[in-house]
């Protein structure tokens, strides 16, 4: 199992990014797939879950601002952030979970600042 996370960088307040997780190795249109994030000194946070028949779910702090998505045919899943805040800054990390099963990838680093 191989997830790669990526588009990740520096950001001002108010700005937007889009994350990508592209994965191998797996039969990804089978998994549930989420965003956690992990802010330094802080625990890890999911942040949004899609699930196999693309249903999605966010917390609440995310939630009018990040959007999931996944594209099957390209084993990728996308985090859309928008209107960032630097209470987002974290390394945000591409999950797989299915039946208890849990991937994961190594992380890519968003930092909001002016």
């Amino acid at each position: 199992v191989q997830l790669v996370e990526s588009g990740g960088g520096l950001v001002q307040p108010g700005g937007s990014l889009r994350l990508s997780c592209a994965a191998s190795r797996f039969i990804f249109w089978s998994y549930a797939m989420s965003w956690v994030r992990q802010a330094p000194g802080k625990g890890r946070e999911r942040v949004a879950t899609i699930s196999r028949a693309g249903s999605t779910n966010y917390a609440d702090s995310v939630k009018g601002r990040f959007t999931i998505s996944r594209d099957n045919g390209k084993n990728t899943v996308y985090l859309q952030v928008n209107s960032l805040k630097p209470e987002d800054t974290a390394v945000y990390y591409c999950n797989a979970n299915k039946n208890g099963w849990n991937y994961w990838g190594q992380g890519t680093q968003v930092t909001v600042s002016s």
